[in-house]
């Protein structure tokens, strides 16, 4: 089990890590071109992962869904689940395609931006927006090939995904200067490109299967139905997200500062943990598909194990470098010890993380997903007063960082505990079965 849980955590953590390189390599490029350009992405690639984020169930239902019919023994069943994610996919790219075509200039506007920045804002949406079903898609056929075990394969098209969106950002942007607009074009070619290679894998399996490849109503709804509450559950975490960032910028510059280099090392553990919860829900769709209960309660225990293990390193590796991690974001001091002093509270807490991540994966591959949307619910409900109250009463600065952290890293995640492990200790998540 422990191999297994290994060999698909691996590639999909390597999978999880590249598609942040999409941006970061955007944004190398298009900072040549100066501070108004590159602030223009930054927003608008905010609005575009925002957007891409709230889809993340079409990766958890399919994954799910797959998984469990795989251990089932019902494969063509499973791809037959996984090509009418694609088609949910394919249909709700191309409406949020032209949702954000025609509302690129109001959603800039509504987050403040100024003036100067409108325009490659913009630009960077209505040329990067086409992409959008590629995107999706890319997400669903990820989750195919999950709940069938195979996390390579994701792992090799996102890696040279980044390496050809950072070609095309080179080409568009600086040799045809096309400036943010051909960012935003490099990144939609990219998308498509990777769906394209990725559905074309699963048709393959689906066609071995004589499955066919046009859409059905039953699946469709079965996609939706399970989606859902998944979205529900995924729009609550965001929230919870934003309150902790409204929370930092009310403490002052240094806090706010302090807080993006905490939430970008937190990113990149969670990144890792998440690989584990990935695994957790392809392991234990198919065990509760098969039937297994006794081996589902074994992948629990050892997945759970392995992401407090995995948390406890990532928390001494944060907690022992902080000084030399806040370095790296700045050289002012009041922003470097903001930086450092809650690193060693977050690296604390990266445990419990490493707990909540699994628990998470556990439930969302056994399709518990309404539960998932009501303890979301639950645990932002109690994160949101003491928010309110670090907000309103704690102090300015490093001091102030630390109670913000205290908050979500600790209250938020010990709530998400609570919740996730009160299900996972009883029977009612682990319906067996197709």
């Amino acid at each position: 089990m422990d191999r297994q849980v290994v060999a698909l955590a691996l590639p999909a953590l390597g999978a999880l890590v590249a598609e942040p390189l999409f941006v970061l390599v955007d944004s190398a490029v298009v900072g040549t071109l100066g501070s108004t350009p590159l602030a223009g992405l930054g927003l608008a690639s905010t609005v575009l992962t925002t957007v891409v984020g709230l889809c993340v169930f079409l990766a958890y239902a399919t994954t799910a869904g797959v998984a469990r019919r795989i251990g089932a023994g019902h494969r063509d069943e499973a791809l037959r689940y996984g090509v009418d994610g694609l088609w949910l996919a394919v249909a709700l790219g191309l409406g949020l395609a032209v949702t954000v075509e025609l509302a690129a200039g109001w959603l800039v506007h509504a987050l403040g931006a100024p003036p100067d920045v409108v325009g490659p804002a913009v630009a960077y949406l209505r040329w990067s927006a086409p992409g959008l079903p590629g995107m999706l898609t890319v997400l669903a056929a990820t989750g195919v090939l999950r709940g069938l075990l195979d996390t390579r394969t994701p792992l090799w098209v996102a890696s040279a995904g980044a390496v050809l969106n950072g070609a095309l950002s080179v080409l568009l942007v600086l040799g045809l200067r096309m400036g943010v607009a051909g960012s935003g074009l490099g990144t939609a070619i990219t998308q498509l490109l990777m769906a394209t290679v990725l559905v074309t894998v699963v048709v393959r399996g689906a066609r071995r299967e004589t499955v066919p490849l046009r859409p059905g109503v039953r699946g469709l709804g079965a996609a939706i139905a399970a989606g859902a509450p998944l979205l529900a559950r995924t729009i609550t975490l965001r929230a919870a997200i934003l309150l902790a960032t409204w929370v930092a910028a009310g403490l002052g510059a240094v806090a706010l500062a302090g807080h993006q280099a905490v939430a970008a090392l937190w990113g990149f553990a969670a990144f890792a943990l998440d690989a584990l919860a990935i695994a957790a829900q392809a392991l234990v769709g198919q065990a509760l598909g098969a039937g297994e209960v006794a081996t589902t309660r074994g992948v629990l225990r050892r997945t759970l194990t392995w992401g407090v293990v995995s948390g406890a390193a990532l928390g001494l590796l944060l907690a022992g470098g902080a000084w030399g991690f806040a370095r790296l974001f700045t050289d002012e001091p009041a922003v470097h010890r903001a930086i450092a002093t809650t690193l060693f509270l977050v690296g604390a807490t990266l445990p419990l993380a490493g707990w909540v991540f699994v628990l998470d994966g556990v439930l969302i591959g056994a399709g518990d997903g309404r539960y998932l949307a009501v303890a979301g619910l639950i645990t932002l409900v109690a994160y949101a007063p003491a928010a309110i109250a670090v907000h309103a009463w704690a102090p300015s600065g490093a001091a102030g960082l630390v109670w913000a952290w205290a908050a979500f890293a600790g209250l938020f995640m010990l709530a998400r505990a609570a919740t996730t492990g009160w299900r996972a200790r009883g029977t009612a998540w682990m319906r067996t079965g197709a």
